[in-house]
């Protein structure tokens, strides 16, 4: 439990977290209410996503504060969450920054 203690940490787990409920709603919640006419599934999952992705972003300003990254380095990881599984792919960078900073 140690990098819930790491602003990269954070992120991290949020982005990952962000990440699954994402593809969730994309592979899962949306065919259950178009194909299957079930509305309540992307209710849920795109409520649990909104709020999660909020969450990402707050870590996110946390980081750039903390770690002074500018805009541009901030920007990479907020576009790779607006893609579907986007935070997957930056997590090893995310990873390798807390490795050097030790």
């Amino acid at each position: 439990m140690n990098f819930l203690r790491n602003p990269l940490g954070r992120l991290r787990l949020l982005g990952i977290i962000e990440g699954i409920s994402f593809l969730l709603l994309l592979f899962i919640a949306m065919p259950l209410k178009y194909f299957f006419g079930f509305p309540l599934a992307v209710t849920v999952v795109g409520l649990l996503h909104g709020v999660l992705f909020i969450l990402f972003c707050f870590a996110l300003l946390n980081v750039k504060v903390v770690r002074r990254w500018s805009i541009a380095k901030a920007t990479v990881p907020l576009l790779a969450a607006i893609l579907p599984g986007g935070p997957f792919f930056i997590d090893r960078r995310l990873k390798a920054e807390i490795q050097d900073s030790r």
